[in-house]
């Protein structure tokens, strides 16, 4: 398996459905209408529902633990600021760049960022993971 390195990037491409919003609100409880209710949301400054910034912040969280670095993350730490609105049915960029490796705690310190298709940061962060054979 081949060690992930200072400067390593990752890309997954994500886009949101109303139907995922309203089961994230069903199991989270947040049944904030700015989600769930089109009528209400028109009438909000975004002018539409928005997603729950914690389910858009998951990708980080799907991406770690099946694709990159993959099965056996353990998932130590992630901040995340919201810049600016995601929207149901349009394409994201989730970006991840290794900033730090310790090779002796099998550690690694990634960059998280959730673009919109126009470079816009909606969600920007870091993580700190560790996994035994790819840090």
């Amino acid at each position: 398996m081949e060690k992930i390195k200072v400067g390593d990037i990752f890309n997954e491409n994500v886009r949101f459905t109303q139907e995922n919003v309203n089961k994230f609100a069903e199991c989270s409880g947040d049944n904030n209408p700015i989600h769930i209710n089109a009528e209400y949301a028109a009438k909000t400054p975004f002018g539409k529902p928005i997603v729950h910034g914690f389910f858009a912040g998951a990708v980080f969280s799907k991406v770690f633990g099946t694709q990159w670095p993959g099965e056996g993350t353990i998932y130590m730490f992630q901040e995340m600021a919201f810049l600016a609105p995601v929207f149901v049915e349009q394409n994201y960029i989730a970006k991840f760049e290794v900033m730090e490796v310790n090779e002796e705690k099998h550690r690694g310190v990634i960059k998280c960022t959730l673009e919109s298709e126009d470079g816009k940061i909606a969600i920007s962060g870091g993580a700190k993971l560790m996994h035994k054979e790819r840090f």
